[in-house]
């Protein structure tokens, strides 16, 4: 009886999916000794001694002064012979904690580069709820304030940013089920990774409940004036008022995508999937918190070209959210195995077409992420992660999705898509709200599909898992439509194709962001400007296809485009697009120009955001 209200929830998904009792208790018995096994360099937290099942938050959001003022309370299970918990606290101000209800005396340990301090509480075997009261900081890395006549408000946890603004066992190894009673200013909504509203309350209180139990990284708080829109029985929309009609027809077809997910992996373990679209500064395309993933605006095109964004978040509802990777170093055990999915996803909504030049598009550019990291440091591009004592920051490159998806992709190829699609599906069924590490899972790969010496000869698991670089074996993909479009840039490079007769009227974002991309950084200023009059593209509304513009801007000194890329850049804190725009700033001797928009956007970015840009510049 211990362990019953920690894992209700659970036991409640595995009755729905159709589990028999017996087994319900022996995956709630996993998923205990999976979190207490996991050994994770980037949490202080010991969850073999003791560990949270269950948060009540209650927090009251400040934009005077930036700060969240909160009472974390945890259900905790100890073990017989515990002395403490440990949680990971980084800049929060702690005020009060108490063990049962009584007062006791806590310590902060050392702070460490990346994973901050160490929250000790004394607790005995016989301990079942802790209390913090606390402050975060204004500088609280994972939040961003975002100014002006709206003020907004949102949280980036992932990777480890949670314990920023709450202490928290923070590693995607422990999950805990919450509830939280939020008070925000009148005339904004809050909107959590949980139930949430649809309308604004009259006195700016809102309550949350996620029965689901989560990792710290999929927590998240969202503050501002937003609408909501149905687009489905089961999916909807919220955006800032001018944005919320744009918002409804981009993402009018998320049913359709969450459909085709079940009807590829299983139900739906999450009741709804809703979408909120974040101001532009945000940091990430978006972030698959449980029941609500935070969008970037860049997605919205104004012709659902970009969907595939939606379809990837979505997927990670089982891929990350339902079967979670036990530490940063298995992170391609959530991102690879997304791509995969999303790729199916947009397969069976959209076509095998769109999905090739997706692939296409992906493997070009892990073919040139990969060139670049063997250059400095090959163990980079093993999908089984070294980021001991580094920010796992550092392990959110192409590798863990793109090499990841390939591998998925060639075991599909070996066995056939039938029975890889099986096995996936009794994979999330098996595994559901528990933890999975690369071991084990090569473990579980081996006993129920490559169970034949055929089979493991043909994959060649060392290779991808622990080699460096990209195997020989890697799939092969092609698209016709990407290969025309190589062939037009070929003779409009060579002269023998003029810009007006080019099709890019007739081709979808993925033909003109390969066209773009491909350009000869030699391209002269008259020959750029040639496109530019003739398909405007300076001013596309496609966020993608300017990316590639700019870009490639920047590296044929095209210099009517910068003013563009000055607006560009302070209003986007999308990394994708940061990063590659100053670093192209650098390596053209435009690095003075770099840091002189850099100085006036820096205060628009997050932090995840600026941690890059700041090493990048070299900005202290």
């Amino acid at each position: 009886m211990k362990h019953f209200q920690t894992f209700l929830a659970l036991a409640i998904v595995f009755a729905v999916i159709g589990c028999q009792s017996s087994e319900g208790n022996s995956r709630k018995s996993q998923a205990i000794l999976d979190m207490k096994r996991a050994t994770d360099f980037h949490s202080y937290s010991q969850p073999d001694e003791a560990v949270v099942t269950h948060l009540n938050w209650n927090a009251s959001v400040n934009f005077d002064d930036r700060i969240i003022r909160a009472i974390a309370t945890y259900d905790i299970d100890a073990s017989a012979n515990a002395k403490r918990i440990l949680l990971d606290c980084v800049d929060l101000t702690i005020e009060a904690v108490t063990v049962d209800g009584a007062a006791v005396d806590w310590s902060l340990g050392p702070e460490q580069a990346f994973i901050g301090q160490p929250l000790s509480i004394p607790v005995t075997g016989d301990s079942k709820r802790i209390s913090i009261q606390y402050a975060s900081a204004p500088t609280a890395g994972a939040l961003l304030w975002v100014e002006g006549e709206q003020p907004f408000l949102f949280t980036q946890s992932q990777a480890i940013l949670a314990r920023t603004w709450i202490p928290c066992q923070d590693s995607p190894g422990i999950r805990f089920t919450y509830e939280a009673h939020v008070d925000v200013p009148v005339g904004t909504m809050a909107l959590m990774s949980a139930t949430n509203p649809t309308q604004q309350s009259a006195d700016g209180h809102y309550d949350f409940r996620m029965d689901q139990p989560i990792p710290s990284y999929l927590m998240a708080l969202a503050v501002g004036n937003v609408e909501f829109r149905s687009v489905g029985p089961h999916t909807g929309v919220y955006a800032v008022p001018e944005l919320i009609d744009a918002s409804e027809y981009e993402f009018g077809e998320m049913e359709q995508l969450l459909v085709a997910a079940e009807n590829l992996y299983g139900k739906y373990a999450w009741e709804r999937y809703d979408l909120l679209v974040l101001p532009a500064a945000f940091p990430f395309g978006g972030m698959e918190n449980p029941r609500l993933t935070f969008a970037t605006p860049t997605i919205i095109a104004g012709d659902r070209s970009l969907v595939s964004l939606v379809a990837h978040e979505l997927a990670h509802s089982w891929s990350g959210n339902l079967v979670t990777n036990s530490t940063w170093d298995d992170f391609w055990l959530n991102e690879g195995f997304t791509v995969y999915f999303e790729q199916r996803i947009m397969e069976a909504v959209y076509g095998r077409e769109i999905s090739e030049m997706l692939a296409t598009l992906s493997y070009q550019g892990l073919v040139d992420e990969v060139d670049e990291i063997m250059d400095t440091n090959p163990d980079d591009t093993h999908l089984k992660l070294h980021l001991q004592n580094r920010n796992p920051d550092d392990g959110m490159t192409a590798i863990a999705y793109d090499k990841g998806y390939f591998f998925l992709r060639l075991i599909e190829e070996t066995v056939g898509r039938e029975a890889f699609d099986a096995f996936l599906k009794t994979y999330f069924t098996e595994h559901a709200f528990t933890v999975m590490d690369t071991d084990r899972f090569i473990t579980y790969l081996k006993e129920n599909l490559l169970n034949t010496a055929d089979r493991l000869t043909a994959i060649d698991l060392d290779a991808w898992i622990f080699g460096a670089g990209l195997p020989a074996n890697c799939p092969q993909v092609r698209s016709e439509r990407i290969e025309q479009v190589d062939a037009n840039l070929a003779a409009w490079e060579s002269g023998s194709l003029v810009t007006s007769d080019l099709p890019w009227e007739n081709w979808v974002y993925q033909e003109r962001y390969r066209f773009l991309s491909n350009l000869d950084d030699g391209t002269s200023a008259e020959r750029m400007q040639e496109l530019d009059k003739a398909w405007k593209i300076s001013i596309t509304g496609n966020n993608e296809v300017l990316f590639a513009w700019l870009e490639q801007s920047i590296r044929s000194n095209y210099t009517p485009s910068y003013e563009r890329l000055e607006s560009f850049l302070i209003k986007v804190g999308r990394r994708k697009f940061l990063t590659p725009l100053y670093r192209a700033m650098v390596e053209t001797g435009q690095k003075d120009m770099a840091l002189g928009i850099y100085s006036k956007a820096r205060p628009n970015y997050h932090s995840v955001a600026t941690g890059t840009m700041d090493e990048l510049l070299e900005v202290d």
